[in-house]
């Protein structure tokens, strides 16, 4: 058997095709990971309340939340990053005054400000949650906040951008971008965890498809990106295989020589 590797695979575009659903042939490709003694992790935007049936679907216990902020390995929490209270409440009420929405994610629950604003349904309901969003302008007073949403158009982010330096704005939606601590990434959050669990860089591999893959995809050596892949992601990548939806992960793994 080779060496054992660490893979980490992308949610969105990467794991879920267009339908949010994980092909079986994605599937039966994470399986044989597994069987063959490799390790399987998550690497993704999304808080971890969001995939807990991905996981326990594909058997997988060791995962990056909101891009870095919000570590597990083997079902342990080994580092969280909250964003800093009173960026919040700075950011929550300078969006408050530009009617923009703000979703406030912590590691159980995703509160949003405002849920009938149309920017908040459409970029929501793309995620395809299986649960019902709930308001709570004020939710980040009491929660350690990893991740914050800010609901608006790329040019209207520009104010904030210029306001805030001690966080990060990574857009992923026409109507919503993603507010992380400064300094933080996919990449950062493998960094840590490839060091505690004492595995060399050179035996990780990546799959991902959007803008906050390039820094994973630019670190590992190994690296995939999806056929749906952003530009910029596949100009790091060393592979680029199919599109999501034409079992493109499963194609990617048989390049690699991992199945």
């Amino acid at each position: 058997m080779q060496n054992r590797k660490i893979i980490f695979f992308d949610i969105d575009g990467t794991l879920y095709n267009s339908n949010k659903q994980v092909p079986a042939a994605a599937k039966d490709a994470v399986h044989q990971l597994k069987e063959q003694g490799h390790i399987v992790a998550i690497a993704t935007g999304r808080g971890p309340f969001m995939y807990t049936k991905l996981r326990e679907e594909l058997g997988i216990e060791t995962y990056i939340s909101y891009n870095g902020q919000y570590i597990v390995f083997e079902g342990e929490v080994i580092y969280s990053n909250p964003i800093d209270n009173q960026t919040l409440e700075n950011l929550s009420a300078k969006a408050h005054g530009n009617n923009h929405p703000v979703a406030f994610c912590d590691e159980k629950d995703l509160r949003v400000s405002t849920k009938d604003h149309q920017h908040v349904k459409a970029g929501i309901g793309s995620l395809k949650l299986d649960f019902d969003v709930s308001e709570d302008q004020a939710y980040f007073k009491d929660n350690d906040i990893y991740q914050a949403l800010l609901f608006c158009t790329a040019a209207e982010e520009e104010e904030y951008i210029s306001h805030y330096d001690d966080v990060y704005f990574l857009r992923w939606h026409e109507f919503c971008t993603d507010v992380i601590p400064s300094g933080g990434s996919k990449a950062e959050g493998i960094k840590r965890l490839l060091d505690i669990m004492n595995i060399n860089i050179k035996d990780a591999y990546a799959f991902g498809d959007g803008p906050n893959d390039v820094e994973m995809l630019d670190l590992i050596e190994n690296s995939v990106a999806m056929g749906n892949a952003v530009e910029e992601a596949k100009a790091v990548s060393k592979y680029q295989t199919g599109h999501v939806d034409e079992n493109g992960l499963y194609e990617g793994l048989k390049k690699t020589g991992l199945i």
